[in-house]
């Protein structure tokens, strides 16, 4: 039997292709068939290489829903002057076992760390909200805006990244995003009186002071490759509603889920994760107190962002 060679898409291929997938809805189709058990979804690992040359990691994920299983292996190359950071995902059939699509994961990574935050935001933000607010000014962070910017009927965006103060040019990017991009002199001024504030760095410390944070305020953030990052103080835990991605492996994983449980917050606080609020297993917020979402980033993600491209190609 002859067998066909898996489609190979590198970074150009799937700039082209990106306009045609729907990032939002493939994450809700994956993080539902999860929480009805089509999924699997196994922790993230990390492989040292020898003489201090870096690492990889490795995001796995398979799903009977939609026949497919794979993996992108991320890797951290100790260089003279600047590490080489990669991904790639290898898509294959459950049917044949044979691989159908390897491709450059970079911009993909990007769409589906937005989506996944934009899902969580769908679910987690107050039908009120208005003012919203981003911290970063990176490709994540923009395609943060560009997939939160009609959830809900802002008034306000807000947009703080010391950065952007002596870039006009970066502020043009922006702008040509959403018009009601303002841009802030500093975080403390971005957050006040927010009420959706997405957390989109890279920094292994807490970029926000979350005291004077408002109930009923969600706060998302993401991950990075800083040991134990976390860009919220670690105690602000045991004062808000947590939610995460995946509650089976996102403590294990996130820095300030790791630190918190040091000083006697537990996992099992945790309100809820996107399967629980996909297929309507946990409670929403009560506005009580602030909301916390952390996502690390699954395998899945990867696979069913990897699926959407290859469907986008193949129509």
């Amino acid at each position: 039997m002859s067998v066909s060679p898996p489609l190979v898409l590198d970074a150009d291929a799937i700039n082209a292709v990106l306009p045609k997938v729907d990032t939002m809805g493939a994450m809700r189709a994956l993080f539902t068939e999860l929480g009805r058990k089509q999924a699997v979804q196994p922790p993230q690992t990390v492989t040292v290489f020898p003489d201090e040359k870096g690492d990889f990691i490795t995001y796995l994920g398979a799903s009977t829903g939609a026949g497919l299983f794979g993996a992108k292996l991320s890797p951290y190359l100790m260089q003279a002057h600047k590490p080489i950071i990669t991904a790639w995902t290898v898509l294959m059939s459950m049917e044949t076992g044979h691989p159908i699509l390897l491709c450059d994961s970079g911009h993909l990574t990007t769409e589906r760390t937005a989506g996944t935050t934009a899902l969580a935001v769908d679910h987690l933000a107050k039908a009120e909200a208005r003012i919203l607010t981003v911290i970063g000014s990176g490709a994540v962070a923009k395609a943060h805006l560009r997939h939160v910017r009609k959830l809900r009927p802002w008034a306000e965006v807000r947009v703080f990244s010391p950065s952007l103060s002596s870039n006009a040019e970066l502020r043009k990017t922006w702008l040509a995003i959403d018009d009601r991009v303002v841009f802030c002199r500093h975080a403390q001024e971005a957050i006040a009186g927010a009420d959706a504030i997405l957390l989109c760095t890279s920094s292994g410390t807490p970029v926000i002071d979350t005291v004077d944070v408002k109930p009923g305020t969600l706060i998302t953030s993401i991950s990075t490759n800083v040991a134990n990052a976390h860009e919220v103080p670690p105690a602000f835990l045991a004062t808000a509603e947590v939610y995460c991605d995946y509650r089976a492996t996102t403590p294990a994983s996130a820095g300030e889920m790791k630190l918190a449980s040091e000083s006697g917050w537990s996992p099992d606080s945790i309100r809820g994760d996107l399967t629980e609020l996909q297929t309507a297993e946990c409670e929403l917020p009560s506005g009580d107190t602030p909301v916390f979402f952390r996502s690390i980033g699954l395998g899945l993600e990867d696979i069913f962002m990897a699926r959407a491209v290859y469907d986008a190609v193949l129509a």
